[in-house]
């Protein structure tokens, strides 16, 4: 139904923003301060992986602006956009595009964080099925794509600032109250029962992740015992 005022993202799609933020900000802290804290950053690292799931199958069930299909940066939306024609709600393609990267790049960081190591005494929850060589050069990549992620980070925030500035349009607003005005149709689909199917595949994945499954490591063999001659 046409209104001016339409409902643009659903609950389920602003908690992951929110909770993504403040888990990213809790990793990079933690990452940073090290030391006793990297175990807080691991756990941390589990719970963004879950949300990474999470939003993968709700960008599938979800309702319509929340879904890849809706807002895929496609050649020709991209186009579109870039000669001022392009007209929908939600994700413009480049956007899009930066929501895109932000995620994929996340989603490297966070397997990538699962089988590294610090060298002294941490390591990631699945490091011992991968060899110490892969392992070095995976806690490389880690440390890498960091930086990536800060800058997209800083693209995002800068983008969200110009609209504001320049096109009069707050898009932080629809984020927190899930509503934008304007013309449109309101988002629909994305009920309970998707809800708890993406909740349960994410959980399902963050067990798997955590690795409470792999078996006990082996004892250590007996200390040899000295002759007392």
């Amino acid at each position: 139904m046409n209104s001016k005022r339409i409902r643009l993202w659903d609950l389920p799609t602003r908690l992951f923003h929110w909770l993504l933020v403040l888990a990213m900000l809790g990793a990079v802290v933690s990452g940073q301060l090290g030391g006793n804290l990297i175990d807080r950053h691991a756990v941390i690292g589990l719970f963004i992986l879950g949300l990474l799931v999470f939003r993968l199958v709700w960008g599938v069930l979800g309702s319509t602006y929340a879904r890849f299909a809706q807002f895929f940066p496609t050649p020709g939306r991209i186009r579109a956009y870039l000669k001022g024609e392009w007209q929908g709600e939600g994700h413009n393609p480049l956007g899009a595009l930066s929501v895109l990267a932000l995620l994929g790049l996340l989603t490297v960081q966070a397997l990538t964080g699962l089988f590294s190591n610090d060298d002294i005494a941490f390591v990631g929850p699945l490091f011992d099925l991968v060899s110490k060589d892969l392992s070095n050069r995976l806690t490389g990549i880690h440390h890498l794509i960091a930086d990536g992620l800060i800058i997209l980070v800083v693209l995002h925030i800068a983008a969200i600032a110009f609209y504001v500035r320049f096109k009069k349009k707050n898009l932080v607003k629809p984020m927190l109250t899930g509503w934008q005005e304007g013309e449109g149709k309101s988002a629909t689909g994305g009920g309970p029962v998707s809800f708890v199917i993406a909740v349960l595949i994410a959980g399902a994945a963050v067990y798997g992740a955590s690795g409470v499954w792999l078996p006990e490591p082996p004892p250590p063999p007996p200390a040899a015992e000295t002759p007392s001659w």
